[in-house]
């Protein structure tokens, strides 16, 4: 099953955070990324008294179940020493399952899709390049950008 992940950072080396997370999918078994976006710069969402983001997304192909690729962003997170302290709240890691390829899935624990993706423009711009038609596994994502006030997002140079 192939997933869409988005990941953002706004402590530390905010590039080099982006990059180990996506090094730490890689040496998962049973995981291979197959593309990554480009590094975005973002401005916070929910909670403004913050650092802008890093935000990017990325695709993944496993053999793991939607749960099971939770578990794996939550213990990426905990190795990265993610504290969950102010909702929206800086952080120096955060893994999101947004879309699983051929499963919906609405669990106390999860829910895929991502149920606020369709608001969130540092998502939905990674997506995009990621899907330039603006579906992704038969979602109509790029509709949703129409709809975002604000939120800016600048691709960050090399």
């Amino acid at each position: 099953m192939r997933y869409i992940i988005s990941v953002g950072t706004n402590i530390g080396d905010r590039r080099d955070n982006i990059d180990k997370a996506i090094d730490a999918f890689k040496l998962i078994p049973k995981c291979e990324v197959l593309r990554v976006s480009k590094i975005y710069e973002t401005e916070p969402v929910g909670y403004a008294d913050q650092d802008s983001f890093y935000n990017a997304c990325f695709e993944v192909e496993s053999e793991l179940t939607p749960n099971e690729m939770l578990g794996v962003c939550l213990g990426i997170e905990g190795a990265f020493g993610r504290v969950r302290t102010i909702k929206n709240g800086p952080r120096i890691i955060d893994l999101d399952l947004i879309i699983a390829e051929t499963s919906a899935v609405n669990t106390l624990n999860l829910t895929l899709p991502h149920p606020r993706f369709h608001e969130r423009r540092f998502v939905l711009i990674p997506l995009l390049e990621l899907f330039p038609d603006g579906k992704a596994y038969g979602i109509n994502f790029s509709r949703f950008l129409l709809g975002i006030k604000g939120q800016a997002v600048t691709e960050v140079n090399n």
